[in-house]
Protein backbone atom coordinates (compact mmCIF):
# COMPACT_ATOMS: atom_id res chain seq x y z
CA UNK A 1 0.00 0.00 0.00
CA UNK A 2 1.55 3.37 -0.91
CA UNK A 3 2.71 5.48 2.02
CA UNK A 4 1.59 9.69 1.55
CA UNK A 5 4.91 11.32 0.90
CA UNK A 6 3.77 13.74 4.30
CA UNK A 7 3.07 11.30 7.02
CA UNK A 8 4.37 7.66 5.98
CA UNK A 9 1.52 6.30 8.23
CA UNK A 10 -1.51 7.83 5.64
CA UNK A 11 -2.47 5.70 2.54
CA UNK A 12 -2.39 7.75 -0.94
CA UNK A 13 -5.90 7.67 -2.73
CA UNK A 14 -6.93 8.50 -5.76
CA UNK A 15 -8.32 11.62 -4.00
CA UNK A 16 -5.83 12.30 -1.90
CA UNK A 17 -4.15 11.02 1.49
CA UNK A 18 -6.20 8.79 3.64
CA UNK A 19 -5.92 7.87 7.55
CA UNK A 20 -6.57 4.07 8.76
CA UNK A 21 -7.97 3.96 12.65
CA UNK A 22 -7.41 0.94 13.98
CA UNK A 23 -8.90 -0.49 17.60
CA UNK A 24 -7.81 -4.07 19.22
CA UNK A 25 -9.82 -6.18 21.35
CA UNK A 26 -7.22 -8.99 21.55
CA UNK A 27 -8.26 -12.48 23.37
CA UNK A 28 -5.31 -14.03 25.70
CA UNK A 29 -6.37 -17.20 27.22
CA UNK A 30 -5.28 -16.72 31.17
CA UNK A 31 -2.65 -19.09 32.11
CA UNK A 32 -4.60 -21.30 34.58
CA UNK A 33 -4.97 -25.08 35.47
CA UNK A 34 -8.71 -25.19 35.61
CA UNK A 35 -11.41 -23.46 33.90
CA UNK A 36 -12.76 -19.62 34.89
CA UNK A 37 -16.49 -21.43 36.46
CA UNK A 38 -15.54 -25.11 36.31
CA UNK A 39 -12.64 -27.20 37.84
CA UNK A 40 -12.11 -28.84 34.29
CA UNK A 41 -8.67 -29.07 33.06
CA UNK A 42 -7.31 -26.40 30.91
CA UNK A 43 -4.49 -28.69 28.89
CA UNK A 44 -4.02 -28.11 25.10
CA UNK A 45 -4.58 -31.12 22.70
CA UNK A 46 -6.52 -33.45 24.66
CA UNK A 47 -9.03 -36.15 22.84
CA UNK A 48 -12.13 -34.28 22.15
CA UNK A 49 -14.82 -33.59 25.28
CA UNK A 50 -12.17 -35.18 27.50
CA UNK A 51 -11.40 -31.84 29.54
CA UNK A 52 -15.59 -31.20 30.10
CA UNK A 53 -17.07 -30.75 33.38
CA UNK A 54 -21.06 -30.63 33.86
CA UNK A 55 -20.93 -27.02 34.03
CA UNK A 56 -18.94 -26.81 31.08
CA UNK A 57 -21.78 -29.32 28.78
CA UNK A 58 -24.28 -26.35 30.53
CA UNK A 59 -25.83 -29.66 32.17
CA UNK A 60 -29.27 -28.45 34.04
CA UNK A 61 -28.81 -27.03 37.41
CA UNK A 62 -25.40 -27.07 37.18
CA UNK A 63 -23.90 -23.70 38.70
CA UNK A 64 -20.67 -21.45 38.32
CA UNK A 65 -18.14 -21.19 40.63
CA UNK A 66 -15.55 -18.58 39.89
CA UNK A 67 -11.96 -19.65 39.88
CA UNK A 68 -9.63 -17.38 42.29
CA UNK A 69 -6.30 -17.96 40.01
CA UNK A 70 -8.29 -16.45 37.26
CA UNK A 71 -9.30 -13.23 39.35
CA UNK A 72 -5.76 -13.14 40.52
CA UNK A 73 -4.21 -13.07 36.75
CA UNK A 74 -6.85 -10.83 35.42
CA UNK A 75 -5.85 -8.26 38.13
CA UNK A 76 -2.17 -8.67 37.82
CA UNK A 77 -2.87 -7.86 33.98
CA UNK A 78 -4.32 -4.96 34.96
CA UNK A 79 -1.62 -3.84 37.36
CA UNK A 80 1.02 -4.78 34.37
CA UNK A 81 -1.03 -2.78 32.03
CA UNK A 82 -1.26 0.39 34.49
CA UNK A 83 -4.34 0.34 34.44
CA UNK A 84 -7.52 0.65 37.33
CA UNK A 85 -7.99 -2.07 38.89
CA UNK A 86 -11.94 -2.07 40.01
CA UNK A 87 -12.50 -3.92 43.16
CA UNK A 88 -16.07 -4.53 42.43
CA UNK A 89 -16.92 -6.04 38.90
CA UNK A 90 -20.30 -7.94 37.48
CA UNK A 91 -20.53 -11.00 35.58
CA UNK A 92 -23.33 -11.27 32.53
CA UNK A 93 -24.68 -12.89 30.49
CA UNK A 94 -24.24 -12.46 26.72
CA UNK A 95 -26.94 -14.22 24.58
CA UNK A 96 -26.33 -15.76 21.35
CA UNK A 97 -26.87 -19.08 20.11
CA UNK A 98 -23.77 -21.12 18.22
CA UNK A 99 -23.36 -25.02 18.65
CA UNK A 100 -20.36 -24.97 20.38
CA UNK A 101 -21.63 -22.95 23.15
CA UNK A 102 -23.77 -24.71 25.37
CA UNK A 103 -25.50 -23.13 27.77
CA UNK A 104 -26.72 -20.66 24.92
CA UNK A 105 -24.98 -17.33 26.42
CA UNK A 106 -21.87 -16.08 27.16
CA UNK A 107 -20.44 -15.26 30.25
CA UNK A 108 -18.79 -12.28 30.30
CA UNK A 109 -18.31 -8.51 31.61
CA UNK A 110 -19.76 -5.74 30.03
CA UNK A 111 -20.82 -2.59 31.89
CA UNK A 112 -18.41 -3.27 34.76
CA UNK A 113 -15.54 -5.02 33.99
CA UNK A 114 -12.72 -6.36 36.37
CA UNK A 115 -10.22 -3.67 34.91
CA UNK A 116 -10.61 0.12 33.70
CA UNK A 117 -8.68 1.91 31.63
CA UNK A 118 -4.74 2.00 30.89
CA UNK A 119 -2.20 2.40 28.52
CA UNK A 120 0.84 0.56 26.89
CA UNK A 121 3.82 1.93 25.58
CA UNK A 122 4.52 0.48 21.88
CA UNK A 123 8.18 0.66 20.60
CA UNK A 124 8.17 1.12 16.29
CA UNK A 125 11.06 -0.41 14.47
CA UNK A 126 12.02 3.17 13.41
CA UNK A 127 12.99 4.46 17.26
CA UNK A 128 9.62 6.48 17.80
CA UNK A 129 7.42 5.37 19.62
CA UNK A 130 3.64 5.70 20.63
CA UNK A 131 1.60 5.81 23.43
CA UNK A 132 -2.01 2.87 23.50
CA UNK A 133 -4.42 3.58 25.78
CA UNK A 134 -6.62 0.58 26.98
CA UNK A 135 -10.49 0.64 27.72
CA UNK A 136 -10.64 -2.41 29.60
CA UNK A 137 -9.78 -5.73 30.71
CA UNK A 138 -12.86 -8.56 31.17
CA UNK A 139 -13.20 -11.83 32.31
CA UNK A 140 -14.85 -14.27 30.41
CA UNK A 141 -15.51 -17.68 29.33
CA UNK A 142 -14.37 -19.34 25.54
CA UNK A 143 -16.73 -21.33 23.41
CA UNK A 144 -16.01 -24.62 22.25
CA UNK A 145 -14.84 -25.20 18.99
CA UNK A 146 -16.87 -26.74 15.58
CA UNK A 147 -15.29 -28.88 12.98
CA UNK A 148 -17.18 -29.33 9.88
CA UNK A 149 -14.28 -31.38 7.55
CA UNK A 150 -14.43 -34.53 10.04
CA UNK A 151 -17.84 -36.51 8.48
CA UNK A 152 -19.29 -36.02 4.99
CA UNK A 153 -22.74 -34.63 6.49
CA UNK A 154 -22.52 -33.66 9.86
CA UNK A 155 -20.27 -30.82 12.08
CA UNK A 156 -18.56 -32.19 15.30
CA UNK A 157 -18.36 -30.19 18.27
CA UNK A 158 -15.65 -30.27 20.36
CA UNK A 159 -15.93 -28.96 24.12
CA UNK A 160 -12.53 -29.05 25.36
CA UNK A 161 -11.98 -25.07 25.02
CA UNK A 162 -15.69 -24.56 26.61
CA UNK A 163 -14.99 -22.32 29.77
CA UNK A 164 -11.81 -22.09 29.11
CA UNK A 165 -10.89 -18.09 30.92
CA UNK A 166 -10.14 -15.46 28.50
CA UNK A 167 -8.76 -12.20 29.22
CA UNK A 168 -10.25 -9.59 26.87
CA UNK A 169 -8.73 -6.55 26.51
CA UNK A 170 -9.72 -3.80 24.90
CA UNK A 171 -7.83 -1.00 23.22
CA UNK A 172 -8.90 3.07 22.36
CA UNK A 173 -8.80 3.70 18.67
CA UNK A 174 -4.84 5.24 19.20
CA UNK A 175 -3.65 2.65 16.24
CA UNK A 176 -2.81 4.77 12.67
CA UNK A 177 -1.02 1.81 10.83
CA UNK A 178 -0.30 -1.59 10.36
CA UNK A 179 2.95 -1.44 11.92
CA UNK A 180 1.84 0.08 14.90
CA UNK A 181 -0.67 -2.82 15.26
CA UNK A 182 1.84 -5.49 14.73
CA UNK A 183 4.33 -3.75 17.24
CA UNK A 184 1.31 -3.23 19.57
CA UNK A 185 0.56 -6.68 19.92
CA UNK A 186 4.09 -7.66 20.17
CA UNK A 187 4.25 -5.31 23.14
CA UNK A 188 1.01 -6.72 24.97
CA UNK A 189 2.26 -10.78 24.19
CA UNK A 190 5.49 -9.71 26.13
CA UNK A 191 3.96 -7.97 29.05
CA UNK A 192 2.02 -10.94 29.47
CA UNK A 193 4.60 -13.37 29.29
CA UNK A 194 6.40 -11.58 31.89
CA UNK A 195 3.38 -11.62 34.40
CA UNK A 196 2.65 -15.20 33.35
CA UNK A 197 -0.51 -14.53 33.21
CA UNK A 198 -0.97 -15.82 29.33
CA UNK A 199 1.67 -17.66 27.47
CA UNK A 200 0.96 -16.00 24.52
CA UNK A 201 0.82 -19.03 22.04
CA UNK A 202 -0.95 -17.45 18.95
CA UNK A 203 -0.66 -20.91 16.98
CA UNK A 204 -2.92 -22.65 19.74
CA UNK A 205 -5.03 -19.84 19.84
CA UNK A 206 -4.27 -19.14 23.21
CA UNK A 207 -3.80 -15.18 21.73
CA UNK A 208 -6.27 -13.81 19.19
CA UNK A 209 -6.78 -10.59 17.89
CA UNK A 210 -10.26 -8.60 16.91
CA UNK A 211 -9.08 -5.76 14.46
CA UNK A 212 -11.35 -2.92 13.84
CA UNK A 213 -10.20 -0.73 10.79
CA UNK A 214 -12.14 2.12 9.87
CA UNK A 215 -10.82 5.12 7.46
CA UNK A 216 -11.24 9.07 7.61
CA UNK A 217 -9.82 11.91 5.54
CA UNK A 218 -7.14 13.38 8.36
CA UNK A 219 -8.99 15.49 10.55
CA UNK A 220 -12.44 14.46 10.09
CA UNK A 221 -14.29 11.94 12.26
CA UNK A 222 -14.08 8.23 12.53
CA UNK A 223 -15.38 6.55 9.85
CA UNK A 224 -17.43 3.54 9.88
CA UNK A 225 -15.59 0.59 11.32
CA UNK A 226 -15.13 -2.93 10.21
CA UNK A 227 -13.94 -5.86 12.65
CA UNK A 228 -12.06 -8.42 11.28
CA UNK A 229 -12.37 -11.53 13.86
CA UNK A 230 -10.08 -14.16 15.18
CA UNK A 231 -6.77 -13.16 13.30
CA UNK A 232 -4.54 -15.45 14.97
CA UNK A 233 -0.83 -14.13 13.75
CA UNK A 234 0.97 -11.18 14.28
CA UNK A 235 1.78 -11.38 10.32
CA UNK A 236 -1.57 -11.73 9.27
CA UNK A 237 -2.66 -8.81 11.69
CA UNK A 238 -0.35 -6.76 9.64
CA UNK A 239 -1.97 -7.80 6.51
CA UNK A 240 -5.69 -8.00 7.33
CA UNK A 241 -5.50 -4.45 8.14
CA UNK A 242 -3.29 -3.37 4.75
CA UNK A 243 -5.89 -5.16 2.78
CA UNK A 244 -9.17 -3.81 4.86
CA UNK A 245 -7.73 -0.36 4.70
CA UNK A 246 -7.29 -0.13 0.58
CA UNK A 247 -11.34 -1.81 0.58
CA UNK A 248 -12.37 1.21 2.62
CA UNK A 249 -10.70 3.54 0.45
CA UNK A 250 -11.45 2.31 -2.65
CA UNK A 251 -15.24 1.87 -2.16
CA UNK A 252 -15.43 5.47 -0.45
CA UNK A 253 -12.99 6.94 -3.76
CA UNK A 254 -15.81 5.34 -5.89
CA UNK A 255 -18.79 7.21 -4.03
CA UNK A 256 -19.79 4.19 -2.08
CA UNK A 257 -20.38 3.79 1.65
CA UNK A 258 -18.86 1.44 4.03
CA UNK A 259 -21.08 -1.09 5.82
CA UNK A 260 -20.57 -2.13 9.32
CA UNK A 261 -19.95 -5.96 9.36
CA UNK A 262 -17.67 -8.37 10.53
CA UNK A 263 -15.37 -9.85 8.48
CA UNK A 264 -13.07 -13.03 8.33
CA UNK A 265 -9.06 -12.88 6.85
CA UNK A 266 -8.48 -15.50 4.96
CA UNK A 267 -4.22 -15.76 4.98
CA UNK A 268 -4.21 -17.82 1.84
CA UNK A 269 -5.76 -15.40 -0.45
CA UNK A 270 -4.79 -12.24 2.20
CA UNK A 271 -7.95 -10.77 1.82
CA UNK A 272 -11.13 -10.06 3.92
CA UNK A 273 -14.59 -10.97 3.30
CA UNK A 274 -17.59 -10.45 4.89
CA UNK A 275 -18.57 -12.73 7.53
CA UNK A 276 -22.03 -11.06 9.10
CA UNK A 277 -23.67 -8.11 9.76
CA UNK A 278 -21.86 -6.20 13.09
CA UNK A 279 -24.01 -7.03 16.13
CA UNK A 280 -24.33 -4.04 18.89
CA UNK A 281 -24.36 -4.68 22.22
CA UNK A 282 -28.41 -4.20 22.42
CA UNK A 283 -28.21 -7.16 20.41
CA UNK A 284 -26.50 -9.63 22.99
CA UNK A 285 -29.34 -8.32 25.58
CA UNK A 286 -26.79 -8.10 28.27
CA UNK A 287 -27.72 -9.07 31.84
CA UNK A 288 -26.10 -9.78 35.33
CA UNK A 289 -25.81 -13.65 35.79
CA UNK A 290 -27.83 -14.35 38.31
CA UNK A 291 -25.60 -17.68 39.11
CA UNK A 292 -22.90 -15.07 39.74
CA UNK A 293 -22.72 -12.74 43.33
CA UNK A 294 -20.82 -9.48 42.08
CA UNK A 295 -16.98 -9.84 42.26
CA UNK A 296 -15.46 -7.87 44.80
CA UNK A 297 -12.20 -7.93 47.15
CA UNK A 298 -10.16 -5.12 48.59
CA UNK A 299 -7.26 -2.45 48.18
CA UNK A 300 -5.46 -4.95 49.99
CA UNK A 301 -5.70 -8.09 47.80
CA UNK A 302 -4.36 -5.98 44.71
CA UNK A 303 -1.67 -4.35 47.00
CA UNK A 304 -0.27 -7.81 47.72
CA UNK A 305 -0.64 -8.84 44.26
CA UNK A 306 0.75 -5.95 43.30
CA UNK A 307 4.46 -6.32 45.41
CA UNK A 308 4.84 -9.85 43.72
CA UNK A 309 4.70 -8.50 40.00
CA UNK A 310 8.02 -9.07 38.42
CA UNK A 311 10.12 -6.86 36.51
CA UNK A 312 8.52 -5.98 33.24
CA UNK A 313 9.49 -5.37 29.61
CA UNK A 314 9.51 -1.28 29.86
CA UNK A 315 11.40 -1.61 33.31
CA UNK A 316 14.12 -4.17 32.39
CA UNK A 317 15.01 -1.88 29.18
CA UNK A 318 15.87 1.00 30.99
CA UNK A 319 17.61 -1.00 33.59
CA UNK A 320 20.08 -2.66 30.60
CA UNK A 321 20.49 1.04 29.22
CA UNK A 322 21.53 2.35 32.74
CA UNK A 323 23.28 -0.42 34.11
CA UNK A 324 24.43 -2.02 31.39
CA UNK A 325 25.69 0.81 29.09
CA UNK A 326 23.39 -0.44 26.08
CA UNK A 327 21.74 1.45 23.55
CA UNK A 328 17.87 1.68 23.04
CA UNK A 329 17.64 -0.31 19.80
CA UNK A 330 20.00 -3.29 21.56
CA UNK A 331 17.94 -3.46 25.13
CA UNK A 332 14.50 -3.15 23.03
CA UNK A 333 15.71 -6.45 21.09
CA UNK A 334 16.79 -8.76 23.99
CA UNK A 335 13.93 -7.33 26.63
CA UNK A 336 11.01 -8.28 23.33
CA UNK A 337 11.37 -12.47 24.95
CA UNK A 338 11.57 -12.65 28.50
CA UNK A 339 14.06 -15.78 27.72
CA UNK A 340 15.97 -14.15 25.40
CA UNK A 341 16.99 -11.09 28.90
CA UNK A 342 17.02 -13.99 31.21
CA UNK A 343 19.75 -15.71 28.79
CA UNK A 344 21.58 -12.69 28.36
CA UNK A 345 21.77 -11.36 31.37
CA UNK A 346 23.38 -14.90 32.27
CA UNK A 347 26.12 -14.46 29.82
CA UNK A 348 26.62 -10.32 30.85
CA UNK A 349 27.50 -11.72 34.21
CA UNK A 350 30.23 -10.03 35.20
CA UNK A 351 31.82 -10.34 31.41
CA UNK A 352 31.46 -6.87 28.93
CA UNK A 353 27.79 -6.18 28.72
CA UNK A 354 28.59 -4.68 24.97
CA UNK A 355 30.11 -7.59 24.13
CA UNK A 356 27.30 -10.04 25.31
CA UNK A 357 24.49 -8.08 23.82
CA UNK A 358 26.40 -8.68 20.58
CA UNK A 359 27.24 -12.29 20.50
CA UNK A 360 23.37 -12.83 21.95
CA UNK A 361 21.79 -10.59 19.75
CA UNK A 362 23.88 -11.00 16.03
CA UNK A 363 25.66 -14.69 16.57
CA UNK A 364 23.04 -16.27 18.02
CA UNK A 365 19.74 -15.14 17.87
CA UNK A 366 20.89 -14.93 14.05
CA UNK A 367 21.47 -18.30 14.59
CA UNK A 368 18.35 -19.88 16.42
CA UNK A 369 16.45 -17.20 13.67
CA UNK A 370 17.72 -19.61 10.61
CA UNK A 371 17.27 -22.59 11.93
CA UNK A 372 13.50 -21.58 13.14
CA UNK A 373 14.54 -22.58 17.29
CA UNK A 374 13.31 -20.58 20.36
CA UNK A 375 16.02 -19.10 22.96
CA UNK A 376 14.52 -21.92 25.17
CA UNK A 377 15.68 -24.82 22.54
CA UNK A 378 19.22 -23.15 21.83
CA UNK A 379 22.19 -25.71 21.74
CA UNK A 380 24.60 -23.04 23.43
CA UNK A 381 23.56 -22.25 26.41
CA UNK A 382 24.19 -19.16 28.37
CA UNK A 383 26.99 -20.62 30.43
CA UNK A 384 28.85 -21.88 26.87
CA UNK A 385 28.79 -18.78 25.64
CA UNK A 386 29.97 -17.12 28.69
CA UNK A 387 33.19 -19.12 28.25
CA UNK A 388 33.75 -18.28 24.51
CA UNK A 389 33.40 -14.56 25.47
CA UNK A 390 36.36 -15.46 28.74
CA UNK A 391 38.46 -16.71 25.87
CA UNK A 392 38.11 -14.01 23.57
CA UNK A 393 38.59 -11.47 26.95
CA UNK A 394 41.73 -12.98 28.09
CA UNK A 395 43.28 -13.27 24.28
CA UNK A 396 43.22 -16.92 24.16
CA UNK A 397 41.05 -17.35 21.11
CA UNK A 398 40.84 -14.26 18.26
CA UNK A 399 37.43 -13.21 17.25
CA UNK A 400 37.57 -15.39 14.18
CA UNK A 401 38.48 -18.45 15.77
CA UNK A 402 35.69 -17.37 18.47
CA UNK A 403 32.88 -18.16 15.44
CA UNK A 404 34.21 -21.52 14.85
CA UNK A 405 34.42 -22.27 18.08
CA UNK A 406 30.40 -21.24 18.81
CA UNK A 407 30.27 -23.39 15.31
CA UNK A 408 31.61 -26.51 16.87
CA UNK A 409 29.82 -25.92 20.36
CA UNK A 410 26.59 -25.25 18.58
CA UNK A 411 26.97 -28.86 16.92
CA UNK A 412 28.61 -30.77 19.04
CA UNK A 413 28.25 -29.49 22.76
CA UNK A 414 31.45 -29.48 25.43
CA UNK A 415 32.93 -27.26 27.50
CA UNK A 416 34.68 -24.54 24.96
CA UNK A 417 38.04 -24.20 27.11
CA UNK A 418 38.47 -28.44 26.97
CA UNK A 419 37.61 -28.66 23.10
CA UNK A 420 40.01 -25.18 22.40
CA UNK A 421 43.00 -27.05 23.97
CA UNK A 422 42.37 -30.63 22.42
CA UNK A 423 41.68 -29.33 18.83
CA UNK A 424 44.68 -26.26 19.29
CA UNK A 425 42.69 -23.35 18.40
CA UNK A 426 44.69 -20.88 20.74
CA UNK A 427 45.69 -17.61 19.58
CA UNK A 428 48.92 -17.23 18.64
CA UNK A 429 50.72 -14.42 20.50
CA UNK A 430 54.30 -15.49 19.82
CA UNK A 431 55.81 -12.52 18.20
CA UNK A 432 58.88 -14.12 16.65
CA UNK A 433 56.17 -17.22 14.92
CA UNK A 434 54.20 -14.57 13.36
CA UNK A 435 57.07 -12.41 12.59
CA UNK A 436 58.31 -15.11 10.71
CA UNK A 437 55.26 -15.52 8.70
CA UNK A 438 55.20 -11.78 7.70
CA UNK A 439 59.00 -11.66 6.54
CA UNK A 440 57.37 -14.63 4.10
CA UNK A 441 54.79 -12.81 2.89
CA UNK A 442 56.59 -9.18 2.75
CA UNK A 443 59.49 -10.75 0.51
CA UNK A 444 57.35 -12.62 -2.08
CA UNK A 445 55.06 -9.54 -2.67
CA UNK A 446 57.09 -6.64 -3.08
CA UNK A 447 54.51 -4.82 -5.43
CA UNK A 448 52.24 -4.92 -2.56
CA UNK A 449 54.71 -3.50 -0.43
CA UNK A 450 55.37 -0.86 -3.08
CA UNK A 451 51.29 -0.07 -3.02
CA UNK A 452 51.21 0.15 0.90
CA UNK A 453 53.98 2.94 1.45
CA UNK A 454 51.71 4.98 -0.69
CA UNK A 455 48.52 3.82 0.57
CA UNK A 456 48.42 2.81 4.07
CA UNK A 457 45.02 1.14 3.57
CA UNK A 458 46.65 -1.75 1.88
CA UNK A 459 48.22 -2.92 4.82
CA UNK A 460 44.65 -4.50 5.05
CA UNK A 461 45.77 -7.23 2.27
CA UNK A 462 48.81 -8.40 4.27
CA UNK A 463 46.88 -8.43 7.61
CA UNK A 464 44.28 -10.99 6.00
CA UNK A 465 47.22 -13.12 3.88
CA UNK A 466 48.95 -13.41 7.62
CA UNK A 467 45.76 -14.53 9.41
CA UNK A 468 44.88 -16.83 6.06
CA UNK A 469 48.46 -18.30 6.28
CA UNK A 470 47.84 -18.56 10.42
CA UNK A 471 44.69 -20.75 9.81
CA UNK A 472 42.96 -17.31 11.92
CA UNK A 473 45.04 -18.21 14.85
CA UNK A 474 47.54 -15.71 15.11
CA UNK A 475 46.82 -12.18 17.36
CA UNK A 476 45.16 -9.54 15.21
CA UNK A 477 46.77 -6.67 17.21
CA UNK A 478 50.19 -8.30 16.99
CA UNK A 479 49.61 -8.78 13.18
CA UNK A 480 49.11 -5.06 12.71
CA UNK A 481 52.00 -3.67 14.69
CA UNK A 482 54.91 -6.22 13.37
CA UNK A 483 53.48 -5.04 9.78
CA UNK A 484 53.58 -1.46 10.29
CA UNK A 485 57.06 -1.96 11.74
CA UNK A 486 58.29 -4.10 8.85
CA UNK A 487 56.44 -1.99 6.01
CA UNK A 488 57.98 1.02 7.38
CA UNK A 489 54.40 3.15 7.99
Amino acid sequence: MAASAKNPNLIRGMTGDWEVVIGMEVHAQVTSESKLFSGASTAFGGEPNSHVSLVDAAMPGMLPVINEECVRQAIRTGLGLKAKINNKSVFDRKNYFYPDLPQGYQISQYKSPIVGEGVVQVDLPDGSSVEVGIERVHLEQDAGKSTHDQHPTLSLVDLNRSGVALMEIVSKPDLRSSEQAKAYVSKLRSILRYLGTCDGDMEKGNLRADVNVSVRKPGEPYGTRCEIKNVNSIRFIGQAIEYEARRQIDILEEGGTIEQETRLFDPGKGETRSMRSKEEAHDYRYFPDPDLLPLEFDDAYVEALKAELPELPDEKRDRFIASFGLSAYDAGVLIAEKETADYFEAVAQGRDPKAAANWVINELTGRLNKEGKDIGSSPVSAEQLGAILDLIADKTISGKIAKDLFEIVWNEGGDPRAIVEARGLKQVTDTGAIEKVVDEIVAANPDKVADAKTNPKAIGWFVGQVMKSSGGKANPQAVNEILKAKLGL
